[in-house]
């Protein structure tokens, strides 16, 4: 079941993460301050290089902040080691990025299972089953036992999406998801995504897609490493 709390997300203490360069530390982000709901569907938009992946790998834990906390779905990421990190967000963010990064030698519904069979977090047996109900939701039953190879571009993208829906996530943190797709398959990846935060689900994505006003519920605009509007 997905992990309802009255925060799905939250930046605070001036959250910042900074890259040392020979010529001093690099603000990646800076002082972000940031609250997502259940439910919402928030875009994170900017120009290459402003900040954006750097805001969603905080979110996610795959960096670390310099500064302040990070806290998703009542947890305070930053106060995890590696270990327990790795866990922590197998049971509760589903990450999608531009590109599936399926595992060629599984199956299509042996991708799907993978992050079960990491936390173990449903009986063996009803893996399959869950996968294969997952494959349907996004369009791909009949899938389920083919190579990633095998299928398009667009597909793939939507197993990846499912693979993240595994383990019931309070938050899918998405980067570029539409990126490296057409436009029919981009609409079909963003309504998916929509119809998971009608169940309480949040979800924040990294995207160069402004006009998307009819699914997002916010827009956060992120210029020279600072949250510059959050409309």
């Amino acid at each position: 079941m997905t992990v309802m709390t009255e925060i799905a997300v939250a930046a605070r203490n001036g959250a910042s993460r900074r890259y040392p360069t020979p010529d001093g530390s690099l603000a990646g982000i800076a002082d972000a301050s940031l609250t997502v709901l259940p439910g919402q569907f928030v875009g994170v938009v900017g120009a290459s290089g402003s900040g954006k992946s750097t805001l969603l790998n905080l979110v996610t834990g795959i960096d670390r902040p310099t500064s302040g906390t990070v806290t998703v779905a009542g947890r305070d990421v930053t106060d995890l080691d590696e270990d327990a990190l790795a866990r922590w967000r197998g049971a509760h963010i589903g990450v999608v990025f531009q590109f599936p990064q399926l595992i060629p030698t599984l199956t299509v519904a042996e991708n799907v299972m993978l992050p079960m069979d990491f936390l173990g977090t449903r009986p063996r047996k009803d893996r399959l089953v869950h996968a294969r109900d997952l494959l349907a939701s996004v369009g791909l039953a009949d899938q389920i036992d083919k190579s990633p190879r095998a299928l398009s571009g667009g597909q793939q993208q939507r197993v990846a999406l499912a693979r993240a829906l595994a383990n019931d996530p309070a938050l899918i943190a998405a980067d570029e998801p539409t990126g490296n797709l057409d436009s029919h398959t981009g609409e079909m990846i963003l309504e998916l995504l929509k119809e998971l935060t009608r169940g309480g689900t949040a979800v924040l994505m990294v995207t160069h897609e402004r006009e998307l006003s009819s699914l997002l519920d916010r827009v956060i605009t992120i210029a020279d490493g600072r949250i510059a509007s959050d409309a």
